[in-house]
C-alpha cells in the first residue's frame, strides 16, 4: 500500500454473491472493496461508485465480519458445496490482507465444510497459507492461479504497480504445484502493442512449463465505463505513442475479430508446443466427480 491508501472497515450482510451463470462456478466471494494492486486496466473500477469512495486504488474497504457470514451460509442445510470463486472482483491477497488475515479464516471454513474454490492472485502473500491450501487440496477441488500479463518488469511496474514481480508469481505457482491443487496461469488482459508480442508469450509459456502450470487461459483487453477512461489516461501518460493506435482499435469495447483470431492462433501454437492445457474445467470435473 502507498501512503495515500485509506483502509475502512465495514460489515457485510452476506459473504457469497450468486452469479447469473452456474458454470464453471456460480458464486463469488470478495473480502475487500477496492484493490491496492492498482492495475491500470482493472474492469472492477465501476464497483466503487456504489460506495461514494474517492478511488478504487486508494480507498480499501475491509469486510471484517465476512468469515462469520460465510460460515452461516456454508452451514445452511441448502448449501450444495458448489465451487466458489474467491477474489473475482478484488484480489484477496492484496496488501491489506497482511494486516487483516481474513483468508486463513476463509480457508479453514472451506476445509470444515469441504467446499471447492478457485483463487486467482497477483500476490505472493498466498504462500503464507500454503499449509491450509495443501490440506484443502486433499479434501476437494482447489484451483490456485496467478494472473500474469507480461515478463517485462518495466512494463509490469507501470501497468500493475502494486503487484508482485512476474517471476515471483511463477515461483509461487511452482510451490503450489507440490500440493494437490490445480495450477493455472491467467494471461488477462492481453494489451495490444504492449503485451501481445510473440516474445512475451514465449517467455510466459516457458516460465509456465518450468512452474508445472496445468493450464493457461488468455483473454484480450476489453474497455468500458470508467475503466476505459482510466486506461486511456494511463496510456497517454506512459505510452503516448500507442494512444492513437489503441483508440482506433478500441473505438468500441473490444478488439476486432481478425486481431483476436491471429492472437489466439499464436497462443494456441505456443501452448501446444510447451504442453500446457487450455482447459481448467477438466481437473475440476475429475476432482468433483470422484
Amino acid at each position: 500500500m502507498n501512503a495515500s491508501t485509506a483502509i475502512k472497515e465495514i460489515h457485510c450482510e452476506s459473504a457469497l454473491n450468486k452469479l447469473k451463470r452456474q458454470v464453471p462456478y456460480g458464486w463469488d466471494l470478495n473480502l475487500y472493496h477496492g484493490c491496492s494492486h492498482a492495475c491500470q486496466y482493472c474492469y472492477a473500477i465501476y464497483s466503487h461508485q456504489y460506495l461514494n469512495a474517492a478511488g478504487f486504488y486508494d480507498d480499501i474497504y475491509v469486510k471484517t465480519n465476512i468469515a462469520e457470514q460465510l460460515e452461516r451460509e456454508l452451514s445452511a442445510p441448502g448449501w450444495k458445496r458448489e465451487v466458489i470463486n474467491i477474489g473475482g472482483v478484488t484480489d484477496s491477497y492484496q496488501s491489506a490482507e497482511e494486516q487483516y488475515q481474513l483468508m486463513p479464516q476463509i480457508l479453514k471454513l472451506l476445509i470444515k465444510y469441504k467446499t471447492p474454490a478457485i483463487i486467482s492472485t497477483k500476490s505472493t502473500l498466498i504462500l503464507r497459507d500454503f499449509d491450509l491450501i495443501d490440506e484443502l487440496s486433499h479434501i476437494t477441488y482447489i484451483n490456485v492461479a496467478a494472473t500474469i500479463t507480461t515478463m517485462d518488469e518495466e512494463v509490469r511496474k507501470k501497468i500493475e504497480p502494486g503487484s508482485a514481480p512476474s517471476q515471483d508469481r511463477f515461483d509461487m505457482l511452482k510451490q503450489f504445484s507440490k500440493t494437490n491443487a490445480s495450477i493455472g496461469l491467467h494471461v488477462m488482459p492481453i494489451i495490444p502493442f504492449l503485451t501481445d508480442s510473440r516474445e512475451n508469450f514465449e517467455a510466459l509459456c516457458r516460465s509456465a512449463k518450468e512452474s508445472a502450470v496445468h493450464y493457461l487461459l488468455p483473454g484480450t483487453l476489453y474497455l468500458r465505463g470508467e475503466t476505459r477512461k482510466v486506461f486511456f489516461d494511463f496510456i497517454g501518460r506512459s505510452y503516448p505513442e500507442l494512444l492513437p493506435r489503441l483508440q482506433a482499435m478500441y473505438a468500441s469495447g473490444g478488439a476486432d475479430k481478425e486481431y483476436k483470431n491471429r492472437l489466439y492462433l499464436m497462443v494456441n501454437e505456443l501452448r501446444d508446443r510447451y504442453g500446457i492445457s487450455s482447459s481448467y474445467t477438466k481437473p475440476m470435473r475429475e476432482k468433483m466427480h470422484k
